[in-house]
Order: structure tokens, then sequence, then C-alpha cells
């Protein structure tokens, strides 16, 4: 059989470090607010000439010497995001661009903080049907730059940022071998406006802000990730305590730590950046994973379960062997 194997990672962050208590001059707010309802210090800002595409350009550089490959091997590149450079065309375009693989294929994905999971089951079954031989997987954001600042709900939450997965397809004969095990994915519309932008090209020809109603999300989260976490274990025919590390969306300490309560998974298992990063929409997952390998506590052999939900919602898993 044929897995897609994670043969390298890497991340990227702006420059520019924001602390809640900077925040906290800004708007009406304050450190311990933000630390007791989300788990945040800080998060990364991206400055003059950082955008989207500079951040992923970065990371996927990092990937790349992670595992030792060149830039013009890769065959498949995957987007996720939700703050591309432009309306059109592909944000995974520049990237191509850059790196100088020319002639493969390459596209965004938009499911938001999900976005990460899409696309790394669309390369992944890329990979198996043959479509190509190494993949590129991206999350990048910027999502201070559809922030609202006057809104401390939501202003407070996000930071920019970028992490990047090579994955390679890579015959198999066993059911331990590295790679990605299996995937679920799902999408509920009726919720879409519980999380959204109030803008669109196609509706308001403005890129709006982000609007939430986080109880609403919340409880959503909880449910659905715990659900969708159930579902990768049943098809495995795996339990909670089969699994070596749960690398999550980093969007709320609370919603971590009450999934991981609700699965009966010990929280030494979880990987937390939350803290550090606040909340980077596409770009959490690939940016904590690649944080716990290069410190060394996720190690090949590990079975990994990536988790993440977004606005639409969507939501999804995907359990792996490094």
């Amino acid at each position: 059989m044929i897995r897609s194997v994670i043969r390298g990672s890497g991340s990227a962050l702006p420059a520019k470090v924001v602390t809640n208590a900077e925040l906290a001059e800004r708007v009406d707010t304050s450190d311990e607010w933000i630390v007791e309802r989300s788990g945040i210090r800080q998060r990364h800002i991206a400055g003059e000439g950082e955008t989207t595409a500079t951040l992923a350009i970065d990371a996927a550089r990092a990937a790349l010497a992670d595992a030792g490959m060149d830039g013009a091997s890769i065959d498949l590149i995957v987007l996720a995001t939700a703050t591309p450079d432009n309306t059109f065309p592909a944000t995974a375009t520049k990237v191509q661009d850059a790196l100088g693989c020319n002639g493969g294929i390459a596209f965004d994905v938009a499911a938001v903080c999900s976005g990460f999971l899409y696309a790394l089951a669309t390369a992944d079954s890329m990979l198996r049907t043959g479509l190509a031989s190494r993949a590129l997987v991206i999350g990048a954001e910027t999502f201070s730059r559809i922030l609202d600042w006057e809104d401390r709900t939501t202003c407070v939450l996000f930071g920019d940022g970028a992490g990047a997965v090579i994955l390679e397809a890579t015959e198999c004969n066993s059911d331990d071998a590295p790679g990605l095990i299996s995937t679920r994915l799902h999408a509920d519309g009726a919720q879409h406006e519980l999380l959204y932008t109030d803008g669109g090209p196609s509706t308001t020809q403005t890129v709006g802000h982000v609007r939430m109603k986080g109880r609403e999300v919340f409880r959503h989260a909880v449910v659905n990730l715990a659900d969708v976490l159930n579902e990768v274990l049943e098809h495995t025919e795996l339990s909670a305590a089969d699994i070596d590390w749960v690398v999550p969306h980093q969007a709320n300490k609370r919603i971590l730590d009450a999934t991981a309560r609700k699965l009966g998974i010990s929280d030494e298992k979880v990987i937390v950046t939350v803290d550090q990063h606040a909340n980077t929409s596409a770009a959490s997952v690939p940016l904590a994973f690649d944080v716990a390998r290069k410190d060394g506590r996720i190690k090949p052999g590990d079975l990994v379960m990536f988790e993440a939900m977004g606005g639409g919602f969507t939501w999804g898993a995907c359990l792996a062997r490094l």
C-alpha cells in the first residue's frame, strides 16, 4: 500500500511580538482577563513586508531543509489560508515560484482553522492516487489584517504565522509503518453565522472583519472535536490510550482542556502553544507540530493525532505515525 509519510516540518513567525499588556493599552482588557478565558499570553503580528505568502515561503524552506530536500523535487503544493495575499491567484503559486518548483500542482484550500487538516487530506489523497509523489502542505495566515482592533472579544485571540510539512508517497507493507493512517472531515454550513467575516469580494467588495459568538463556538468545538477524534479511533480500531500525542488547533486553552477531558486523554499528551502564538487559524496545527518535533517531544514511531475546528463550521482529525 501507499502511505503519505511526513519527511520534514518547518514554521515561521513574524518578528513583532505583542503581549497582553500591550493590547490592554489599546482596548478595554487585561492580561488576567485574556489568560483566564483563553490561555493566551502573547501573539506574533505581521509587520510591513510580511504577508501570508512570505510567511508560507519561510515555513516551506524550513520544512525542505528539515527534510533534506530541494524545492524543485516538490510536485504538489496545497496551502491552507483564510487570508490570501490576493483574491487570486492562489498564494500557493507564489510559494511555488519562490521555491523553483514551477509546473507541478499548486492551489489554496479555504477551511479557516480546519484548513490544514483539509489540505493534509487533499494532498494525501493525491499522493495515494499517483497524481504527485512529494507534497508541501502549508497552513499560513495573517489574521491580524482582518481583525477589528476595537473588538476586545476577538482581537485578543488571534495571531499570525505559518507551518508546513513535507509528505512523500511511500510503499509500505505493515500497518505499523510511518505515514498518515486515517482522516475524517466534516462541515456544517448551518452554523456559518457563529464565526465569519462581515465582508467579501462578491458581497461588500471589502475584506471585512472577524465576527464570532464565542460561547456557541466553544460549545460546538468541544462536542465536534471529541466526536471526530472518536470517529478516527473507531476506524483504526485504536483507543485514546494508544495515542502518544495530540496536536490540536490552538484556539483556546479551555477548549483543549475540555476536549482532552471528554476523551480521557492526559494533559501531558496535548501539545499546547496557544500561550505563545494565540490562534493562528490554519497555521496553528503545523506550527505546534513543528515546535514539538524540534524540541524532541514528538519522535519517530509516535502516533500523533491532529485535530481542528473552524468557521463554516468545518472540523476534522487525522491520525499519523511518525
